[in-house]
């Protein structure tokens, strides 16, 4: 099973969302077929719950983040991540100085799903194909959006921040799963009631 880190500072506000939307998005894609998903800091809080204004956004947006523990990023997870998906530009710096040969593999959430939208659709490729291919366009220098590289940092901020993290992170998230596996399969409408 493929498996997808993300990063960012302490691990008790953006990845922990994006972790939780992420996973959702996999599984309405894939179902139990999906990646296995999860969360560190490069100055991860280890044993953090994630903080209390991540949770409520997120549920908000339906996703249940209320169990998470933060975890402080280890060689162990980016050794064994297929993808490294980076909050900002400066986690992706922190990973690959840390494991020069993630580079191939490593990104930020916004740049990997600009690499991603400027390649065919997903059909037939595994994860690891997708991020081989978004590595290689970005090694023949497409560089998307070099100003936006980054999901806001809402740590100390009001509620309203937090909302729009998440609603940032979730159509990002989704972005992002339709680019490595596929869109999700439509959902039928509910049709007239029979009596």
């Amino acid at each position: 099973m493929a498996r997808v880190l993300v990063v960012c500072t302490g691990n008790v506000c953006r990845s922990p969302i994006a972790e939780g939307m992420l996973r959702a998005a996999f599984v309405e894609r894939l179902g139990d077929e999906a990646p296995d998903v999860v969360s560190a800091g490069t100055m991860g809080w280890e044993g953090s719950g994630a903080d209390p204004s991540s949770i409520a956004a997120a549920a908000e947006r339906g996703v249940d983040i209320s169990g998470h523990v933060a975890r402080a990023l280890s060689t162990v997870d980016v050794r064994s991540a297929d993808l490294v998906l980076a909050m900002s530009s400066e986690h992706a710096n922190a990973v690959v100085r840390g494991e020069p040969e993630a580079a191939p593999r490593t990104f930020t959430l916004k740049e990997l799903v600009r690499l991603l939208e400027a390649l065919p659709d997903p059909t037939g490729q595994d994860l690891r194909s997708r991020v081989g291919a978004a590595h290689a366009v970005r090694t023949e220098g497409f560089d998307g959006n070099p100003h936006d590289l980054d999901v806001a940092d809402p740590l100390g901020m009001p509620l309203q921040s937090f909302r729009a993290v998440a609603w940032e992170l979730e159509a990002w998230c989704g972005r992002l799963a339709d680019g490595l596996v596929g869109r999700a399969p439509a959902r039928a409408l509910p049709g007239p009631e029979v009596e």
